[in-house]
């Protein structure tokens, strides 16, 4: 859940810098050399563009009114009692198959960061399992590729080598494979390959002419098990497991468990319980992260830019973050000159001090102008911002991170501004240009860093895992990820490697159907919806 242990931005006990915190008895005479004279006074003037980005439709009175009725301590009670019938399944569950599916379902109902130890003790158990189920009579595709997904998932080694059999047996190839079940379990495993791993390749080649071949054939009075694996597999191909948002597929998959033949009584009810009560602690901290909106007051100073407090909100930990990085983003695109621009990331690439913007701002008053009200606002804004951050994993973790954080800023800017310059010239880059400066402006490293600080498991935060942020983006390879996960392979914290999986999730999600950022349309409205504001019926 977004914000634990977070409070408002400005309440910790640390210099908060303000625009009339800047006297003239701190304007320094030293003019950096750099800097045109005529700047502010040719950009004081000039008109400002408009991109027409459409109105926020998520409005400060619309959030003040979300209300639930599943804070109340009577969901606290059921949802301990179903909790503990939960775990009784775990001490029931005998045998591979069950064990498997008992994991799989608790991670897609949501409900596996009740379970950690219930989940790993079991995963251990399995690993551990001397008996060897592949090559043999009892080989079972659809346990062998859950057992090798959830594996992968958790770190644990386990060799592509396992379903070679079954991609060299001959009725794979020739199309006769009846199993439903397995050959869709395997293509959800496909995806889960490392770097250089071939057999999964062709695995997820035959899965899916199979299953599409399946999907064609199939007949309109199946029972309801079929008509749930056709849902299963139409939803798969459309997006895989392994790309979709966990929240989003909470929410699905509850409605698709409910159909299931083997659907437990009370591990369906805490799953919607405990789906009702997550969501009622996103509207009290969507609440918060409303409040500061409004006491910031970007929205009013700067009517340019897009103002999507809610749709940040679905990045869950780091919603200050991300409306901030929207905004100096449409400062880049839309607003400023290129003067402007060069000069306010050169206040950001400068280490964001005091010192710096003094001079910043005395250029501006000593020749004849002063920079847009703007510029000194996002500036504030940003400088406050990221000392919280700072101050909140130096006081738990007694490790200085600003540095890290104010670089990536830094990097985020001057890639905005190579963009800026792009369009003032009228220079169309190569795609090659193009995508080398995308790395950074995307923002996913400036995003992996301020989540990784924010996330609350301040013990796992290494000086390594920073350093590899800020100096090489992560590529958006799904194998490269899924080959930091294992345990033999990755040199970074899990935690990291979920936080980077988390951020291209979600950049599917909001752009699967279009610009769901800037142009909200209907289906970013009711997945918000769904995850924010609409409970389940229990």
């Amino acid at each position: 859940m977004a914000f634990h242990g977070h409070h408002h931005v400005f309440s910790k006990p640390h210099t908060i810098l303000t625009i009339n915190s800047l006297t003239p008895a701190f304007r320094l005479n030293t003019q950096p050399a750099n800097i045109s004279p005529n700047t502010w006074r040719s950009s004081h003037v000039r008109s400002r563009r408009s991109a027409n980005y459409h109105p926020n439709i998520w409005d400060y009175e619309f959030v003040e009114s979300l209300n639930t009725d599943y804070k109340s301590e009577i969901c606290t009670k059921r949802a301990g009692k179903l909790k503990e019938n939960v775990k009784g399944m775990f001490v029931e569950a005998i045998g591979l198959p069950y064990s498997l599916k008992l994991i799989d379902y608790i991670q897609r109902l949501g409900l596996d960061y009740h379970f950690h130890n219930e989940i790993k003790s079991a995963l251990d158990k399995i690993c551990m399992d001397a008996k060897d189920y592949h090559g043999s009579k009892n080989y079972h595709l659809t346990f062998e590729a859950l057992k090798f997904r959830l594996f992968r998932q958790h770190g644990y080694e386990i060799s592509e080598d396992i379903f070679k059999s079954f991609i060299e047996n001959s009725n794979a190839k020739k199309g006769k494979v009846k199993d439903v079940e397995g050959l869709l379990s395997l293509y959800e495993a496909s995806f889960y390959a490392y770097e250089g791993e071939k057999i999964l390749n062709e695995a997820q080649k035959v899965t899916s002419k199979h299953l599409q071949n399946y999907l064609k054939e199939r007949n309109d009075d199946e029972s309801s098990m079929l008509i749930f694996l056709e849902e299963e597999i139409s939803h798969s191909f459309e997006l895989p497991l392994l790309g979709r948002l966990p929240r989003m597929e909470v929410r699905r998959y509850i409605n698709m468990y409910e159909m299931n033949q083997d659907m437990h009584p009370s591990l369906l009810e805490f799953a919607k319980l405990d789906f009702n009560m997550v969501q009622a602690t996103y509207h009290e901290e969507l609440k918060y992260a409303s409040r500061w909106w409004r006491d910031l007051g970007l929205h009013e100073s700067l009517g340019f830019a897009r103002h999507r407090l809610v749709e940040c909100f679905l990045w869950r930990h780091v919603t200050e973050i991300v409306y901030l990085i929207t905004v100096i983003d449409d400062v880049y695109d839309v607003y400023g000159s290129l003067d402007e621009l060069k000069q306010f990331k050169e206040a950001i690439e400068s280490k964001i001090t005091i010192l710096w913007y003094t001079l910043f701002l005395q250029v501006g008053y000593k020749h004849g102008g002063k920079p847009s009200a703007l510029y000194e606002i996002c500036f504030f804004a940003l400088y406050n911002t990221v000392n919280e951050v700072g101050y909140n994993v130096l006081r738990r973790n007694n490790l200085d991170v600003v540095s890290y954080l104010k670089k990536s800023w830094g990097d985020i800017c001057k890639s905005y501004l190579i963009e800026a310059t792009w369009y003032y010239s009228g220079y169309i880059p190569t795609l090659e240009q193009y995508t080398n400066n995308a790395w950074t402006s995307i923002a996913g490293p400036l995003m992996s860093i301020h989540t990784y600080c924010e996330l609350g498991d301040y013990e796992n935060i290494t000086k390594e895992a920073l350093e590899s942020i800020t100096t090489n983006p992560i590529s958006a390879s799904w194998r490269k990820i899924n080959t930091s996960l294992s345990s033999s392979r990755g040199v970074f914290p899990s935690s990291f490697i979920n936080i980077i999986q988390n951020i291209a999730r979600t950049a599917q999600y909001i752009y699967q159907y279009g610009d769901g950022f800037g142009i909200p349309n209907h289906e970013a409205k009711d997945r918000i919806m769904s995850i924010i504001v609409k409970p389940i019926p229990i």
